[in-house]
């Protein structure tokens, strides 16, 4: 039997034996890290010594991130051997102290990955694949030349896939191609760039054009199309809207999805014709919007058609039904809608003409106004808005949140004491709806995100609150800004008008979730 002695000898050696190999693990595994760890301290000393560099801006407790960190490991490696190197780094923007520069960099989600030019001096969004092999291939071709030189017929055909730009002119030098090289750098994120000295060399157009020209390569509609004007701004609203099909198609085709990506992100007012392709009138119905979306062509109008087959999460979320369809719908500012229920082939172009004149009124999305409404917090909908908010005469503050938004489920307790210390005021509402299964008609309220929250006089005051969100702010906020009904009653009527519209909103002195 072996000595007690001994037996602590054994132990102590495999403690420290076990500690001496997790120490040196430890620092093998760091030294075959390649992405670049950065902080407050070092990110600006590192950066301006790259002329370009990659950075990551990530949560520790994002699941995105998490997913996305052994690819991004994986990527920086393969990248460690390119010549030159091309470098890829991350800093922990949920760090108090990189709060500010994740500020700079205007971060609003994890993660969110920064291409970083001329030590910094320059910034573009990586607007590539998040797998090993997508991040090294898109950030190899960000890291060359914005604009690829096309020599040959087999240069053409290697580089025009998909949408493509190249440059066409008789000098690879002056004024035109300096404005389309400086353009090409400004979207290189967005879209593939070449020139040419020789048209001949292109698949497709005109063979004897000498340029400047820019032709615009695309695998729908037309093929192609060619534009002469070199102002920048033209250029770039050229490129935008000749990239996008006539008629995005929703589905699931995985080539679609930057024309889907592109066409929601668009500030145009967007049309969606949702129908049963395998309907009598499908082809009717398209053809005629197909025409409608060229007679919008150039006026601030995307089209897109879905079959309604397979589009039902689409119909669910802008508050739509089977049974409604075909249907033909505009979304402005991405929040007001406009609805033309079972629409015929000959009804769209007359009604695409009432809209774009202001004649057709607003659809309102709204879940049912509930049965029982007996909770400290009272709940709206949009069809219950006016009757609570704007004709009950009492002064309500109204929280506008997402189920999904972080800060709303943080506030929601606070709220529910403040209404409960108001349970006794008959005077007082406080109450919350949801803004991602109501529609707010245009022009009631500003939201920019959420939680916003509003207070509603009972003379009709509006004023938005931007104060802290504790218990005791919230009340005193309300408490300086509540009417008292015998008051409100006994004034003349064009009085509790004259300040009904909103405050100019300030910023908010607490997060909020984007929309």
């Amino acid at each position: 039997m072996a000595s007690s002695s001994l037996i602590r000898f054994l132990v102590l050696a495999s403690v420290l034996f076990s500690a001496s190999f997790i120490e040196i693990y430890a620092d093998e595994a760091e030294a075959k890290e390649s992405v670049l760890t950065l902080d407050n301290s070092n990110f600006s000393d590192v950066v301006s010594k790259h002329n370009f560099i990659v950075v990551e801006f990530y949560a520790p407790w994002c699941g995105h991130c998490q997913k996305l960190a052994p690819e991004y490991e994986k990527a920086a490696s393969i990248l460690s051997s390119h010549d030159p190197p091309i470098v890829l780094a991350k800093i922990d923007a949920n760090e108090e102290s990189n709060r500010e520069l994740a500020g700079q960099f205007e971060i609003r989600g994890f993660p969110t990955i920064k291409i970083l030019r001329n030590g910094g001096k320059s910034s573009q969004d990586y607007k590539g694949p998040r797998d090993a092999e997508g991040i090294v291939d898109y950030l190899k071709k960000q890291s060359g030349p914005a604009s690829a030189e096309i020599k040959s017929a087999e240069d053409a055909s290697s580089l025009i896939n998909n949408v493509f730009i190249v440059g066409i002119f008789p000098k690879l030098s002056g004024e035109e191609f300096d404005s389309y090289m400086a353009l090409a750098e400004k979207l290189r994120s967005d879209y593939s760039f070449g020139h040419t000295l020789d048209a001949k060399l292109l698949p497709r157009g005109e063979t004897s054009v000498s340029g400047p020209v820019v032709r615009l390569f695309k695998p729908f509609d037309e093929q192609f199309v060619d534009f002469k004007d070199f102002d920048a701004a033209k250029l770039e609203k050229f490129i935008e809207e000749s990239s996008i099909p006539l008629v995005t198609v929703f589905d699931n085709d995985p080539n679609n999805h930057v024309y889907l990506s592109k066409f929601f992100n668009s500030p145009n007012d967007k049309a969606m014709l949702f129908l049963n392709y395998t309907s009598e009138v499908a082809d009717s119905l398209k053809s005629k919007y197909r025409e409608v979306a060229e007679q919008y062509k150039g006026e601030g109008i995307s089209f897109l058609i879905g079959d309604s087959q397979s589009s039902q999460a689409a119909l669910n979320y802008f508050g739509l039904k089977e049974e409604q369809v075909p249907v033909l719908l505009v979304q402005k500012n991405d929040r007001f809608k406009y609805v033309n229920f079972n629409v015929e082939a000959d009804q769209i172009a007359p009604w695409m003409k009432d809209y774009k004149n202001g004649n057709v009124p607003q659809f309102v999305k709204s879940e049912p106004i509930p049965e029982s409404n007996n909770e400290p917090v009272k709940v709206v909908v949009a069809d219950s808005l006016q009757d609570i908010v704007f004709k009950s005469g009492k002064n309500v503050l109204l929280e506008f949140y997402s189920p999904w938004c972080g800060h709303c489920k943080k506030l929601a307790p606070t709220l529910e004491e403040v209404a409960v210390s108001y349970e006794s005021d008959p005077e007082i509402i406080i109450a919350k709806f949801d803004a991602t299964a109501n529609d707010i008609a245009d022009g009631d309220f500003d939201i920019q995100g959420y939680p916003t929250v509003y207070f509603r006089s009972a003379s009709g005051k509006l004023v938005d609150y931007n104060g802290d969100r504790t218990k005791e702010d919230i009340i005193n906020f309300i408490e300086t800004n509540r009417d008292r009904i015998a008051e409100v009653d006994s004034k003349p009527k064009e009085d509790t008008e004259a300040d009904s519209k909103p405050k100019d909103s300030k910023p908010d002195s607490e997060a909020k979730d984007e929309l």
